[in-house]
């Protein structure tokens, strides 16, 4: 695919080759990344998306070797150097090439780099999804408050599991038991014309889309509750569907073997979120 990468002071068009297996995170996962968008010039949230991984970075005991606002400036250059007409995936990145001991990250030896590719939006057109048995660890499990590579191999598996049942997606309960996100990305459902969505917990990221949407649809006038969500309550929803970087607002429309329409609130959802991006966010004039 193609794309553009920054290391080191330099753009280029080839991937950087970064790691070995000595350095600690080939071997041990010290890395952490976000996930931005650019849809044909439009680029909403970049400055959270920004900030975010380098919060993250220090969750992970890392020193974030660049600002959140020196990543957003060279995020805003690899936009204008791959066209106004590219959708892309734009993933800036902390990873640690030292540890202190067996384990522990040596928080001088963080390196960044930035990669912006090729990436359609996946087309609004509906998915399945089931419950796995799959869960969220709590917070004093896992760096659940970073958006850590290491966190995403347990969505992978609950992914996986539902593909081997023939759904395309998966819902991923917290440790105790009530609704926490799919596997990649933060679920809403709609019940008698309100907007439900599991209240942050720590125990998965509560997304920069989710907020972003949530403070639409309430700006909206659209009836909206965070709070604890039993799995069971999905099964009679009107509606149901996914909010994320990767896909933004995306219906599901089979839940559990039960077929659902594409509703009203989640076709809101959808374009507030990109009427708002359009006005708010675009970083190379519309031609």
């Amino acid at each position: 695919m193609a794309g553009v990468y920054w290391y080191d002071g330099q753009w280029m068009t080839e991937e950087p080759k970064l790691t070995g297996p000595m350095d600690h995170a080939f071997w041990l996962g010290s890395v952490v990344f976000d996930g931005a968008r650019s849809i044909k010039g439009v680029a909403p949230d970049l400055d959270l998306h920004a900030q975010r991984c380098v919060r993250s970075a220090r969750a992970m005991l890392m020193k974030p070797t660049m600002t959140a606002e020196r990543i957003e400036e060279l995020c805003r250059e690899g936009i204008r150097r791959m066209g106004p007409e590219a959708t892309l995936y734009i993933r800036p990145m902390f990873f640690v090439r030292k540890g202190l001991g067996a384990a522990r990250p040596d928080p001088d030896s963080t390196d960044f780099v930035l990669a912006l590719y090729d990436s359609p939006l996946p087309p609004y057109k509906g998915f399945s999804c089931c419950l796995s048995p799959f869960r969220r660890p709590a917070p004093d499990m896992a760096p659940t408050d970073a958006k850590a590579s290491c966190l995403y191999p347990n969505g992978a598996r609950a992914s996986a599991w539902a593909a081997e049942r023939g759904f395309e997606n998966a819902l991923v309960c917290d440790v105790n038991g009530n609704v926490a996100e799919m596997a990649a990305a933060n679920i809403m459902f709609a019940k008698d014309g309100v907007v439900v969505t599991p209240v942050a917990n720590g125990t998965f990221l509560a997304g920069i889309t989710r907020a972003r949407v949530l403070t639409l649809l309430r700006e909206a006038g659209v009836p909206v509750e965070e709070r604890t969500v039993k799995p069971e309550e999905l099964e009679t929803a009107d509606e149901i569907f996914s909010t994320g970087n990767f896909g933004k607002v995306l219906p599901c429309t089979n839940y559990n073997g039960r077929a659902l329409q594409p509703g009203p609130l989640t076709r809101k959802a959808y374009e507030l979120y990109f009427a708002w991006a359009e006005a708010k966010w675009r970083v190379i004039p519309a031609g």
